[in-house]
């Protein structure tokens, strides 16, 4: 069997094993590398590449990071490579038909979640903050939809209790490039029939805010653990005090529960937790605006005023 001309196309740091999978893979001829525009970042806003456009400057293949999908100049360029399939990981963008349609394979995605459960941009997320206690990567044919497109394959995980986001995306893009591996040849080959996701148990999540990341204190004490795990690294999570903002980087629920009203700063041990609805959100790690991260512990030390302080 011939290798299938391929065009991938992901952005962040979930597609690069994906895109090593790709590279590697016997039935794959990868010809080019679609990606998003480079973005200012940091502080000084320098103008930064991509995870997967870092990945593929040292390939022998076109990198191609349009503003505009639809500009024809760039679908000429990619219907000029002559496409036989397309693998789409963490691009950030839908794919107008008329790229669909380019590859005769058409265009598969790899999808952080168990469709159709957690459809859209922010799945890995919303499936920490849900408290699913399993999750996984979905292989799909793309379709004009959001994630709507028929099933191939899948492969499901459980969801620690105390994995955060990173470590999540971490564990599911290894899972996502070997079941890429897995599946691609079956694919070409006409051997993996696809199926029409389920109609019950969809689920669509959208981009995160910076607001997203405020604790609300009258919330449960293990909802508010799951945001600030779902939320890092972004938009991360916080509460104003009356001195600024607070940001959590990391957080326990107390045992027990207090008197103390919902949304004080009370004594935990050495350190503070927050008073929620239904308990105490251990503040374990926090960060004060423009200081570096520090334990409840030091942060009580040089501010013993913040216990009983009412968050805003």
């Amino acid at each position: 069997m011939e290798r299938a001309r391929a065009v991938f196309f992901g952005s962040g740091a979930f597609a690069v094993p994906i895109l090593d999978a790709v590279i590697a893979a016997p039935e794959l001829d990868l010809v080019a590398v679609v990606t998003a525009p480079s973005r200012p970042a940091g502080r000084r806003a320098v103008l930064t590449p991509t995870a997967v456009a870092s990945r593929a400057s040292g390939l022998s293949v076109p990198v191609l990071a349009p503003d505009r999908l639809r500009d024809p100049a760039f679908v000429e360029a990619v219907a000029a490579l002559a496409p036989e399939i397309g693998i789409l990981a963490d691009y950030g963008k839908l794919l107008p038909g008329l790229l669909l349609d380019l590859p005769r394979h058409g265009i598969l995605n790899l999808h952080p979640s168990l469709l159709p459960r957690h459809r859209g941009a922010t799945p890995i997320p919303a499936a920490i903050l849900a408290g699913d206690e399993e999750t996984g990567v979905s292989l799909f044919r793309m379709d004009p939809g959001m994630d709507t497109g028929p099933l191939l394959a899948a492969e499901r995980t459980a969801l620690g209790r105390s994995e955060d986001a990173p470590a999540v995306e971490g564990r599911l893009a290894g899972l996502a490039a070997d079941l890429l591996r897995r599946s691609i040849g079956p694919c070409l080959r006409g051997e993996l029939a696809p199926r029409a996701q389920a109609e019950d148990g969809v689920s669509l999540t959208r981009p995160l805010a910076r607001e997203d990341g405020r604790l609300d204190p009258t919330r449960p004490a293990a909802e508010l653990e799951r945001r600030v795990r779902a939320f890092r690294p972004w938009p991360g999570t916080f509460v104003e005090l009356p001195d600024g903002r607070l940001s959590v980087l990391r957080a326990e629920v107390a045992d027990g529960s207090g008197p103390d009203a919902a949304g004080t700063i009370v004594a935990d041990g050495p350190g503070i937790a927050l008073a929620t609805s239904d308990g105490m959100l251990l503040l374990s790690e926090v960060r004060p605006a423009g200081g570096r991260p520090m334990d409840g512990a030091a942060y009580r030390r040089g501010r013993p005023a913040v216990v009983g302080a009412r968050v805003r």
